[in-house]
């Protein structure tokens, strides 16, 4: 059955009959609006867009798969502002011989990733379009503290790292070769496996800034010393090569520090603290905050990709 068969109105339902709704869901779909519990007073937001063929790949990922990451790619971006995320608003676009299954999953991967950090699915919109495409927004509470911004970070700052980098890229260029092993990437690359709660225990230890790293580590890092001013500096050696990643590289012929330090999709969290702060196991230092500006690693240019941009 195609979303042409059963109609806008129809697939809706269909859709909304399988996503829970958490504490901070007042008023779910339904109505021209949801109504979401904002207890700070103050509701950080953020948006992305996936788009079929430049995002995500039918005969790459299942429905459930992208629906995974188009709620982590923006979970993760409310998770980085030091914010819990509460509510997740989705505008599905498609071709009208898309079959209603297809939809149906892709709700159901939303859904439940958002209930890992006890969010909901509030609603949306729908509308046929060639290319499928997938717009999130996400809603997030602050719980009383200041938001963790890119331009706070300062000369003596720690930077630090939680979550993976390079896995998502790793099962991206695996799969672009034709191969489905390693599985532990190409599964990274599907439904990457985000430290949500970090943000908020970053902002409570003190972090001076925070990115969600969705482009690749040392372009975000780019974005917060462009934003506060600042020169980093990151430690190659303050990555592992997982034996998987190493072993995969080797085979298709690629140095596993592009997709380290220059790879997206794994939204892992980057943050800058004190010297003086204490980081927990979650938390890796991989390099120093100093005068100046850019970034670099060990001291000097990188001369590989440093992540992902859209328009190139």
């Amino acid at each position: 059955m195609t979303v042409a068969g059963v109609g806008e109105f129809g697939l809706i339902d269909r859709v909304t009959a399988r996503l829970t709704y958490g504490e901070s869901c007042l008023l779910g779909p339904g109505d021209d609006g949801a109504v979401v519990a904002a207890p700070d007073r103050r509701v950080v937001a953020s948006t992305d867009v996936l788009v079929e063929g430049r995002h995500f790949r039918r005969d790459w990922s299942g429905a459930r798969d992208v629906g995974h990451r188009a709620a982590a790619a923006n979970l993760a971006d409310i998770a980085a502002m030091g914010a819990t995320p509460t509510a997740l608003l989705v505008a599905l676009c498609m071709p009208a011989e898309l079959e209603t299954g297809w939809a149906e999953e892709l709700a159901d991967g939303l859904g439940a990733e958002a209930a890992t950090v006890g969010a909901s699915v509030v609603g949306g919109d729908m509308s046929a379009s060639p290319t499928l495409t997938i717009a999130v927004t996400a809603l997030g509470d602050l719980a009383g503290r200041a938001p963790v911004v890119r331009s706070g970070a300062r000369p003596g700052d720690v930077v630090a790292v939680a979550g993976r980098t390079g896995w998502a890229a790793a099962g991206c260029t695996v799969l672009s070769r034709g191969f489905r092993t390693p599985r532990l990437l190409v599964e990274a690359f599907r439904r990457p496996e985000v430290p949500y709660a970090e943000g908020p225990h970053a902002a409570r230890l003190g972090a001076t800034s925070m990115i969600d790293v969705s482009d690749g580590l040392l372009a975000d890092l780019g974005h917060v010393a462009k934003a506060s001013g600042v020169a980093i500096d990151v430690r190659r050696d303050a990555f592992e090569v997982p034996r998987q990643m190493r072993d995969a590289a080797q085979a298709l012929g690629v140095d596993p520090y592009t997709w380290i330090l220059g790879g997206g999709d794994d939204h892992a969290l980057a943050a800058t603290f004190p010297e003086s702060v204490a980081l927990p196991a979650q938390w890796r230092p991989v390099g120093r905050v100093a005068d100046g500006a850019g970034v670099t690693v060990d001291g000097a240019a990188y001369d590989g990709p440093a992540g992902w941009d859209h328009f190139r």
